[in-house]
């Protein structure tokens, strides 16, 4: 009994060959993505706030860069455009998502579920400046396919279709085209992972479709969709593939300074002003991480159910 009680102790005592290959399994899995995280992200971070608070001489200057570039008659126009775009695609992104994927899960058919989630993916396979290539295709009149319907909406050229004033709609319908399919996959995940007994205690109860939904349904899906407002916030602010390509594409009529992040690209590239664009830089990370943080403290992301 006493050889008993040592040999007992001492395993208990000591981690198991199987926990001790578990754990470098994981070392070795999460390894790939810290040199990555590092290498491409942080390190470009630091050195992006390095140079927004020196000058081209390496000088300490401050908060001159952002003074500076605050005060370029393009800055506020570039936030009003990127501010609005924001509106449109989030709000449009939780509503059509949601509802979509309500509507996919609760016509759960088999190979038309299937069929349909797939049409849905599609459209995110393609790259972004892909997307917009094929877009500048469909807001043609002269060779888009659903020409007639442009015609309908009283848009007889190019330029008509992507006047300013219709870009935020324009760029909304875009990315809503090429990011929602894959969130309303991920939706419908969700669903399928809510409790088979929660939702038959609904019916049993005499909840219907909206009531189930409304009551059940969303409020459970509620930190995916915070997950996914988080990502659409930090991409939507990046907004540059989409104005700098029907920029080139309208020769300016859009305006290659329509967002922020061409703004920066002006600054670096044509203006050599490289610190002023890190500085517009920093404050579009500021300002995601702060909305991040934001929405995680507001919705309860990190809360145990």
């Amino acid at each position: 009994m006493t050889a008993l009680g040592h040999f007992s102790s001492g395993s208990a005592g000591r981690p198991s060959r199987g926990t001790g290959r578990q754990s470098r399994a994981g070392i070795a899995f999460v390894s790939g993505y810290v040199l990555l995280l590092v290498a491409f992200g942080i390190l470009p971070t630091g050195y992006a706030i390095y140079f927004a608070f020196t000058d081209a001489g390496g000088s300490f200057t401050g908060f001159s860069n952002f003074v500076t570039t605050a005060q370029d008659f393009r800055f506020m126009d570039a936030v009003g455009h990127v501010a609005l775009y924001l509106l449109f695609w989030l709000v449009s992104l939780v509503v059509f998502v949601v509802v979509l994927a309500l509507l996919l899960h609760r016509l759960a058919l088999g190979a038309l579920s299937k069929s349909l989630r797939f049409l849905f993916y599609i459209p995110g396979a393609l790259a972004g400046a892909a997307s917009v290539l094929v877009w500048l295709f469909m807001l043609d009149p002269t060779v888009s396919p659903v020409s007639s319907l442009l015609g309908m909406l009283g848009f007889d050229t190019f330029g008509e279709v992507i006047a300013p004033g219709h870009l935020p709609v324009l760029f909304t319908i875009i990315a809503f085209w090429t990011g929602a399919g894959g969130w309303i996959v991920v939706m419908y995940g969700a669903l399928n992972n809510i409790p088979t007994d929660v939702m038959e205690a609904a019916r049993i109860d005499g909840a219907g479709a909206w009531q189930t939904a409304w009551h059940i349904q969303i409020p459970m899906l509620r930190k995916w969709i915070v997950y996914m407002v988080i990502l659409a916030f930090a991409g939507g602010a990046q907004l540059f593939v989409e104005p700098q390509l029907l920029s080139l594409a309208s020769v300016g009529t859009a305006g290659r300074d329509y967002s922020l992040n061409q703004l920066t690209y002006d600054f670096a590239f044509q203006l050599n002003n490289i610190n002023g664009a890190a500085a517009v830089s920093v404050e579009l990370l500021v300002v995601s991480v702060s909305a991040a943080a934001l929405f995680v403290a507001r919705s309860g992301f990190f809360d145990a159910d």
